[in-house]
């Protein structure tokens, strides 16, 4: 099992480039299903669930040509609408292959999608089925693991998410493009990764209004043809590097990301004393030594990240007086301070929605192991700013999430080694 090995106390200092957004690369993927053509995808992360959702893809029948940070992808010769079971149950976001699957061929079977302990097996999908059953597809299920949708004729439908949901509103528009008929979606989610799958599916012949907004409305039309997509800046790792450096007491440079995506993470910082600057696409960290406490709540887009909840826990430790953090998204997001209290982080957690974080507190080398995605990367700024050395085990899960995190940490002067 691969590892991280950091020695804290370093001083952080130089400038980091933010790779594309995980979360829209793993869903202009499955996206490539609704045209039999040739697509173009740029600025490609290269993390774990990346490499997953090219050979799920493979496995269909299409073909992928890696260059670098870009795929050339042709879906033309698909001839299986069966997910591969060991590829589909390892991350969460093969469900958005259902979607096109079934509206190009009829029907989609798959398991249910996996993930670590966030995204796995007991998160459910009911929000997917209800809407394909709305477009008028029936499902088959065997024992809530492993489903056969299929539908001789899908109509357009109106749907309100009973919750706000980025992958089921993600699917249920990409599917809607193809079904004659009008679709109208509301409560939707509105990150950026979601106006930039719609503008992109508009470009290649959909009829996609209100993407961005609470109310999308499809118009169904009979094809989409295939082009260019490029990929837009990872704004979780825009705001996971800013928190970093802000706990680090570092100056740092954050470049090709895109600051007004995380507006929310910004006005935290103008209220509790971090320094920084920003550009059109860049954003500078400065040392901000007298940093304050304060309480946030995890909101859906453009509320503050939950993506963004684990590392904000590290960087309260170093702020002055007590912080209540409440998560408000997933029930198991905040399980993971038990281990980061080992670190001597003073935390109380008061039920499993709701933590309280006292500061400054010094933290100290500990053998943790990384939960999920977010909590591990967490854990590595922590180690980054603790005393002595850290080791990380499990960095499987942080490598789905971050490409190539020790290179580039190493170039900030981070003591940082990966063992296998």
């Amino acid at each position: 099992m691969a590892k991280f090995i950091i020695t804290g106390g370093q001083k952080l200092s130089g400038e980091i480039i933010v790779s594309g957004a995980k979360n829209a690369a793993l869903k202009i993927i499955p996206a490539a299903i609704l045209s039999p053509g040739t697509m173009t995808i740029n600025n490609i992360p290269k993390i774990e669930d990346i490499e997953k959702s090219f050979q799920l893809l493979t496995t269909l029948g299409a073909k992928v040509i890696r260059h670098g940070s870009q795929a050339i992808v042709n879906t033309k010769n698909i001839n299986k609408t069966e997910l591969l079971a060991k590829l589909a149950d390892k991350f969460r976001t093969s469900i958005m292959f259902v979607g096109p699957l079934l509206v190009r061929f009829g029907e989609a079977k798959f398991p249910h999608p996996g993930g670590c302990v966030i995204g796995a097996g007991s998160r459910p999908i009911d929000l997917f089925l209800e809407g394909f059953k709305l477009f008028g597809a029936t499902v088959q299920e065997k024992n809530g693991k492993y489903y056969h949708i299929k539908a001789k004729k899908l109509r357009g439908a109106n749907y309100f998410f009973s919750t706000i949901s980025v992958t089921g509103t993600e699917s249920l528009m990409m599917t809607a493009c193809l079904i004659l008929g009008k679709t109208v979606l509301r409560n939707c989610a509105m990150e950026p990764e979601i106006q930039a799958l719609a503008d992109y599916l508009n470009q290649q012949g959909a009829k996609i209004t209100g993407a961005g907004t609470p109310t999308i409305t499809i118009q169904g039309v009979k094809k989409l043809r295939a082009g260019i997509f490029n990929i837009i800046p990872d704004r979780i790792e825009t705001g996971s590097f800013a928190i970093m450096a802000a706990a680090a007491q570092a100056r740092v440079k954050i470049k090709k990301c895109n600051p007004d995506h995380i507006s929310s993470l910004l006005t935290v910082f103008d209220k509790i004393g971090v320094h920084y600057e920003k550009g059109r696409n860049w954003l500078l960290m400065k040392p901000s030594p007298n940093i304050r406490s304060y309480d946030i709540k995890t909101h859906e887009y453009p509320g503050f990240p939950t993506d963004l909840q684990s590392p904000y826990v590290v960087l309260m430790t170093q702020a002055h007086g007590n912080s209540l953090i409440q998560e408000t998204i997933y029930n198991r997001r905040l399980l993971w301070v038990d281990m980061f209290s080992q670190m001597g982080a003073d935390i109380v957690m008061c039920d499993p929605h709701r933590v309280v974080v006292s500061g400054p507190t010094k933290l100290f080398s500990k053998h943790l192991i990384s939960p999920d995605i977010r909590a591990g990367l967490a854990l590595v700024i922590a180690a980054l700013i603790a005393k002595g050395t850290t080791t990380i085990d499990n960095i499987y899960q942080i490598d789905r999430g971050y490409a190539e995190l020790d290179k580039r940490l190493k170039k900030l002067g981070a003591n940082i080694k990966r063992l296998n």
